[in-house]
């Protein structure tokens, strides 16, 4: 861990943060995802999973105070689309059971349990017949991102 006189960025640091996650492109090119800029800060284990590697990596070895803007590429950030990952499946399976039938908009986040247990979340993109079309690939596959984190304090 990192020690009390060493208040550097270090791959096993804690750190309170405040970051911002821009879309750098294709569609809403420019559109903040997340921005804790206006609010509390954030908090962050570096090396816990919280992050993937390749956002976290551009923090090691800054220091507190330090305001770090970095690209990502969507090979870096959270891969490229994969076609396999929009699935047709019975809405029945997205119902569970459910007497209430729900009423989805194209890109709702769709969240089900499937009859093994196992809990899914994708984007509904369509109906055909009894079938619902979700999109299992995370929002942000396929596109390049624009980070920028201030560090307020390493542990």
């Amino acid at each position: 861990m990192t020690s009390e006189d060493d208040k550097t960025v270090h791959a096993d640091s804690y750190l309170t943060l405040h970051y911002k996650i821009t879309l750098n492109s294709g569609a809403g090119a420019g559109e903040e995802f997340i921005n804790t800029f206006s609010g509390s800060p954030a908090t962050l284990f570096m090396g816990s999973g919280q992050w993937a590697e390749t956002m976290e990596a551009p923090l090691i070895g800054h220091k507190e105070g330090d305001l770090v803007n970095y690209e990502l590429s969507a090979s870096e950030a959270f891969g490229k689309r994969n076609p396999e990952l929009v699935q047709t499946i019975s809405e029945d399976a997205v119902i569970n059971g459910s007497e209430d039938i729900p009423i989805f908009e194209i890109n709702d986040r769709v969240e089900f349990v499937a009859p093994n247990g196992a809990k899914y979340s994708g984007l509904f993109k369509g109906r055909e017949g009894d079938k619902v079309i979700i999109d299992f690939n995370h929002p942000f596959a396929g596109r390049d991102l624009k980070v920028e984190v201030k560090i307020i304090g390493i542990m």
